[in-house]
């Protein structure tokens, strides 16, 4: 797929866990790892709203396009 969710890196940056951040956000750690492991098909806006308040950064830190 050619976008690529960097959830993982921001995470790592930011040093905060699975579990804390679902929490924070407010979905559960099965949905979370779905975004973090590039299986998710939709993101809603809503849930890219929280991931970057509670990371504290922009939707292209966790969003790349990468051409096939």
């Amino acid at each position: 797929m050619p976008i690529v969710v960097n959830l993982d890196v921001m995470m790592a940056k930011r040093k905060i866990s699975a579990g804390e951040l679902a929490e924070k956000i407010g979905i559960t750690p099965a949905n979370l790892s779905i975004l973090k492991n590039n299986k998710a098909k939709a993101v809603r806006f809503s849930t890219l709203e929280a991931l970057c308040k509670a990371l504290d950064c922009q939707p292209a830190d966790l969003l790349e396009y990468k051409p096939d």
